[in-house]
């Protein structure tokens, strides 16, 4: 049985290897994609036929950005499609401006809902008043790039069990180090998980600024839950537990804004936190399935994920403690030693691995690696702090009740 200093010890292990292995094979995983689906993939896919569209816009309190999100969407070279735009009950002029658009563009429709019910309640009512066979849903503050629906439709036209089909989000504000450092993020972490997890076979979530369903699999899997935190995550594994295929599109870019202030970015990560934790609760049903055997490692990544958040943060407040006052207590390790350069090496690698494979979609990225460096020191405390934070609510929140929202801190409104 461990004694108490070798459970510390694995504990301290656990730290700093499991971020270690978890780079590892994205890194790993990322570039086989890349190389097997990705490159040398320039000219767009030729269709045979052009499905409609239902392009699902939810919005509450965006006056500042609807109007230009419904520009870059009608701006669209897909010759088929329709704009759903969802009112959540504003409280600002957005209201206003969709309707003055509803009245000048033909395929724009509007929705207006008396109360604020949330994101998924609308994207529900938007599913439901729609035409198209395809959905694809935005937020209300992202640009669609002219040619992103055509090589999303390509999926759901070549693959008859393609439940849904996740696009590549860039990050347009970049006048703060935070935002810069995101900049990294979504290229060096987020879309290298997407990448690995796709070639694994099962995608965790598909991001919620951009993601197309077919309809017929949204109706299978009963719609989006009105009560969860993150419409997307949930979405995604209801998907996953019917056996829907769920895709990455790489070449389906959108641009999105991102916090830049620190209040405005914890808001965003705790909510992140709190959702991945609430479909966890949720979905904890598929171990009791052997059919669902390939969620597992999903499952339990994500768990694991949390446990390190717990570690790492339980270790910090040790350190600081024992730094300050003399407690006795043992003597933990958070500064880098020879373990922590290690692991400080491999993310580096790591983000100079995810920002090169991005290089395709803008060429200057990976000038962004001296920003991107910082996201070890920032980042890892602020996310584990968040999930430490959150898993309580979502474990003990009682569900049910729509999941409202609040329009979000995401920086300068800046064009492209």
């Amino acid at each position: 049985m461990l004694d108490s200093y070798s459970l510390l010890e694995f504990l301290e292990d656990y730290v700093f290897y499991y971020p270690l292995a978890m780079s590892i094979i994205w890194m790993i995983g990322a570039s086989y994609f890349y190389m097997r689906r990705e490159q040398g993939r320039k000219t767009l896919p030729e269709l045979e036929e052009y499905p409609l569209v239902s392009v699902l816009v939810p919005a509450r309190n965006e006056e500042k950005a609807i109007g230009s999100t419904l520009k870059a969407v009608l701006a669209s070279s897909y010759p088929h499609l329709e704009v759903i735009a969802i009112d959540d009950a504003s409280t600002d002029s957005t209201a206003m401006i969709l309707q003055q658009i509803e009245s000048e563009e033909a395929n724009v429709r509007v929705l207006m809902l008396d109360k604020n019910m949330g994101k998924p309640y609308a994207l529900r009512c938007g599913a439901l008043a729609s035409k198209g066979d395809i959905l694809l849903c935005i937020d209300a503050d992202a640009y669609l790039d002219p040619y992103a629906l055509h090589w999303i439709v390509a999926h759901f036209i070549n693959g008859p069990r393609v439940g849904a089909v996740t696009g590549n989000p860039r990050v347009r504000n970049r006048t703060s180090l935070l935002a810069k450092i995101q900049v990294g993020e979504y290229s060096s972490i987020i879309g290298m998980i997407k990448r690995t997890q796709r070639i694994l076979g099962k995608v965790l979530t598909v991001s919620g600024v951009i993601a197309a369903f077919r309809k017929q699999a949204v109706l299978d899997v009963g719609l989006w839950d009105t009560d969860m935190i993150t419409d997307d995550i949930n979405i995604t594994w209801k998907l996953e537990k019917r056996f829907w295929d769920i895709r990455y599109e790489p070449n389906a870019l959108c641009w999105i804004l991102v916090p830049e202030s620190f209040r405005g970015l914890w808001k965003q990560r705790v909510r992140w936190a709190q959702g991945g934790v609430e479909v966890i609760r949720r979905h904890r049903d598929i171990w009791k399935s052997w059919k669902q055997r390939r969620l597992w490692p999903v499952y339990l990544e994500y768990v694991l994920s949390v446990i390190w958040s717990y570690t790492y943060v339980i270790f910090g407040c040790i350190w600081l403690i024992n730094l300050v006052y003399p407690t006795g207590w043992p003597e933990v390790h958070v500064l880098p030693e020879w373990k922590g350069s290690l692991l400080a090496f491999v993310c580096l690698v790591q983000f100079l691995v995810g920002l090169s494979l991005d290089k395709k979609y803008e060429r200057h990225i990976p000038g962004y690696l001296f920003w991107v460096i910082w996201y070890p020191f920032a980042y890892w405390l602020l996310m584990a702090l968040a999930t430490v934070y959150a898993t309580p609510r979502a474990l003990f929140r009682k569900m049910g009740k729509p999941a409202v929202w609040t329009s979000p801190d995401r920086g300068l409104f800046t064009k492209l």
